[in-house]
């Protein structure tokens, strides 16, 4: 499944669209804001990339660990969200 990937990481956001088959280049954009990126500019981003998000779809948030099997290592926040090209976009 093709899908927007909104990781916050060493403080910083970073939102790319994994594409199936392919791991050479994954569309990327980084984010200079403080918080949390809003919908908005998530919305943006994507565009700017050829993508939006597919029909109604939101995004789901989880969290993991830095490193695997330690509850002590920072946590890693995730949002994850269906896309699909913008016809004529970037992609």
């Amino acid at each position: 499944m093709r899908g927007a990937h909104l990781v916050h990481r060493d403080g910083r956001w970073r939102l790319f669209v994994a594409l199936p088959g392919s791991v050479a280049h994954w569309p990327t954009h980084y984010f200079v804001v403080r918080g949390v990126p809003t919908v908005q500019e998530r919305s943006r981003a994507l565009t700017e990339l050829g993508y939006a998000l597919t029909g109604e779809a939101e995004w789901s948030w989880t969290e993991d660990h830095e490193r695997l099997d330690d509850p002590a290592s920072p946590v890693i926040l995730i949002a994850l969200a269906p896309v699909e090209p913008v016809v004529g976009g970037a992609s």
